[in-house]
């Protein structure tokens, strides 16, 4: 019986091992992917459903430069993205690598077999508690995740793939988070819907605001200045 049991603990120690040894060469294939984009400037539409305010379908332009330099801007250079915990681009959220990966089973979602990892970042001071991703472990591709905030709340994200995947760029993201916990950005004067909240009621606690990005193209490790980074 001892004999079946010492077994089984070595079984089951090898098991957990390799588990482990998975998860983090999916973690690792995933950053790799994410990190080869040193900086991006991207054209694309943003729509914003928020339920208290009225802003239209935006061009805009977006620029990344690694590790988490990150910026949407439509016309007169206005950022537009709300401020606080969200990380909109995945390789913003791979590119410390201070972290640790535990895998989380399986989940069929949308049709496609997804790996399911959470990260727990190692340093206390994080303003991240854990994300929790789920990868398309056959492309090395992040289909959704799951971002808990010390300051933010949670925020999720959904990206839909194309003719970037190669890089880990998404042809759309849609960004989902509750509007009570986030700030606009310093400088946007969107007019408040008159059909729903007024500007002197309080936001309800459950109002969901929706970001759909929309990429139409890449220009991908070019470089870019300082400046498009800078608040105006």
């Amino acid at each position: 019986m001892r004999h079946f049991l010492l077994i089984s603990i070595l079984f089951f120690s090898a098991a957990v091992k390799l588990q482990a040894q998975s998860v983090d060469e999916v973690v690792q294939a995933l950053r790799t992917k994410l990190t080869s984009v040193k900086d991006y400037e991207a054209v694309g539409k943003l729509k914003t459903d928020v339920a208290f305010l009225k802003i239209p379908l935006s061009t805009v332009r977006i620029y990344y430069r690694s590790p988490d330099q990150f910026r949407i801007k439509k016309e007169k250079g206005v950022s537009v993205l709300p401020k606080g915990g969200i990380k909109v681009n995945m390789g913003t959220l791979l590119a410390v690598g201070n972290q640790t990966a535990l895998a989380s089973g399986r989940i069929k979602w949308k049709g496609a077999d997804l790996a399911i990892v959470k990260l727990i970042p190692n340093d206390p001071e994080s303003d991240i508690v854990l994300t929790t991703l789920y990868v398309d472990d056959q492309r090395m591709l992040i289909r959704k995740s799951i971002t808990t905030t010390r300051e933010n709340g949670t925020y999720e994200m959904e990206m839909e793939y194309g003719k970037y995947a190669k890089w880990g760029l998404p042809d759309k993201t849609v960004v989902l988070f509750n509007t009570k916990e986030y700030k606009l950005p310093k400088g946007i004067t969107f007019e408040y819907d008159p059909g729903s909240v007024s500007k002197k009621e309080k936001v309800p606690p459950s109002t969901k605001g929706r970001i759909e990005l929309y990429y139409d193209g890449y220009e991908i490790n070019k470089g870019l200045k300082n400046d498009v980074f800078l608040e105006k």
